[in-house]
């Protein structure tokens, strides 16, 4: 069909029985390192999405998650211990609507280990939301976000323009992991979910039109 011809073009597909189903939403832990605040700033996060109506949230935390380092070449096999590794995770990451990042900043970067994680996996993430929850610092993880962004930009996923940045974990989280800023906290996390809904489900009645191409 040229770029002109209009004569193939499908007719549009009623999806409003997917708008009523859950959004299912990947919340993934990028810290894997000893003595780690990012589970607990992910709980922390998990209590607010969960109030959220319409939201079936999936943990995948990547101390869980071991994936070798080294890569087949092109058109190669993954080794035994990657099939095993990605048999538990990729099929959870291909059914997600939209993923959640939560992430620390690392000499002015995100952790190998997510970074790891995000390079197994390439159709999994493409034309879906991906939000962010951030933490480290002076920074809050800001950095590692704005270079996160530069990667899901490559992998064709859409990250959502507001994030959540907890400044200084050490002191600016309780002993429960709750931020003791807990109205700025809260306020940001729930306009990013509400931006991170609104394109899980837009772009969810895409992909039901029209599958993505790349």
């Amino acid at each position: 069909m040229s770029a002109t011809d209009t004569s193939a073009v499908a007719e549009p597909v009623a999806t409003g029985a997917r708008d009523d189903a859950p959004l299912h939403v990947a919340v993934i832990v990028g810290s894997v390192r000893e003595g780690r605040q990012g589970r607990a700033v992910t709980d922390w996060f998990l209590g607010l999405a969960g109030a959220q109506d319409g939201l079936a949230l999936d943990v995948v935390d990547l101390a869980d998650v071991d994936l070798p380092l080294v890569m087949p070449g092109w058109g190669g096999a993954p080794s035994p211990e990657a099939v095993k590794a990605l048999a538990n995770v990729s099929p959870r990451l291909a059914a997600a609507d939209a993923f959640v990042v939560v992430t620390p900043e690392y000499n002015h970067s995100f952790p190998a280990a997510l970074k790891n994680f995000i390079d197994w996996h390439h159709p999994q993430w493409q034309a879906k939301p991906v939000g962010f929850v951030s933490y480290g610092g002076l920074a809050g993880g800001v950095r590692a976000v704005e270079q996160l962004r530069q990667v899901f930009a490559e992998l064709h996923a859409t990250t959502v323009r507001d994030s959540v940045s907890l400044h200084g974990p050490w002191s600016g989280l309780g002993e429960d992991g709750t931020p003791r800023d807990a109205a700025v906290c809260t306020g940001a996390a729930k306009g990013m979910l509400g931006q991170l809904i609104w394109w899980g489900r837009t772009l969810r009645d895409a992909r039901a039109v029209r599958p993505y191409q790349g």
